[in-house]
């Protein structure tokens, strides 16, 4: 099927534009951009500078992709956006692409669903099966894993990590990494709890749940320590494969600076 091209859309000749697309009217889609099979474009979409958007994701009003990067650094070289499939972008979301600080890609995985006004920041990597919520922003250099979930109003430090099946709740400050499978939230935020809707929802084995609410309740509330906690776990054996996960992402988040694991420390 031939793509559907609106009235006034401005569409880039080299643009390189899929079987099955459709592009809303008013939508300004630069040289250099790819699109994907099956994606619709609704009215007033941007995409802009090098931009390569995979199949079925669909873009709502006013959704702005590729704008450069808001790094007084940045000096204009061709960083990128690479989305991947089945994404939706509800209206005014931007993404923008790459500062030239790291390997000059902005990512989105598959199956996301960024709502209004959402914010990602040059260098972001975002995994698969997010969600994250009206006129949440995230900082330049930040990374969400798979599964992740961040509620309305969020605001995301730069070089920030928030862990798989994570939930950051509404108006939250996350100024540190937020461990996976953890429930987040403050001024800065700090782990509530786990987060047991998303284990369950996943069909995470009831014993994993348990173990994953005792080294909640070693870590945080507690306070053992994080040696002193494994050493505890391991002898209730309960080392299971998700505990090792957050132990590792916790390990990596104290050898960095600031609570962020990838912000490492400069040396003295």
């Amino acid at each position: 099927m031939a793509s559907l091209i609106g009235e006034h859309a401005v569409v880039d000749p080299r643009a390189e534009i899929d079987v099955d697309v459709e592009i809303g009217p008013f939508c300004v889609i630069g040289p250099h951009v790819r699109i994907g099979r099956g994606t619709r474009l609704e009215n007033g979409v941007t995409l802009m500078g090098h931009v390569t958007v995979g199949e079925f994701n669909h873009f709502y009003p006013g959704v702005v992709i590729g704008g450069e990067p808001q790094d007084l650094t940045y000096r204009g070289s061709d960083t990128r956006v690479v989305i991947g499939d089945h994404n939706m972008f509800r209206e005014c979301v931007t993404v923008n692409r790459a500062s030239e600080k790291e390997d000059g890609v902005t990512s989105v995985g598959n199956y996301n669903y960024l709502m209004a006004c959402t914010h990602v920041a040059h260098d972001c990597r975002l995994g698969s099966h997010i969600v994250i919520a009206n006129g949440t922003l995230l900082g330049g250099h930040v990374h969400v894993h798979d599964y992740a979930a961040l509620s309305g109003g969020v605001a995301v430090h730069h070089y920030s990590t928030v862990g798989s099946y994570s939930f950051v709740s509404g108006l939250s400050r996350v100024l540190h990494d937020v461990p996976p499978f953890m429930l987040v939230d403050g001024h800065p935020t700090r782990p509530r709890c786990i987060n047991v809707v998303a284990l369950k929802r996943n069909s995470f084995p009831q014993d994993a749940i348990r173990c994953l609410a005792e080294a909640h309740r070693l870590l945080y509330r507690a306070k053992v320590g994080l040696d002193h906690a494994r050493e505890i776990l391991r002898s209730n054996n309960q080392l299971v494969p998700q505990v090792n996960e957050l132990l590792s992402f916790v390990q990596t988040q104290q050898e960095g600076q600031h609570g962020r694991g990838r912000e490492r420390r400069r040396a003295a």
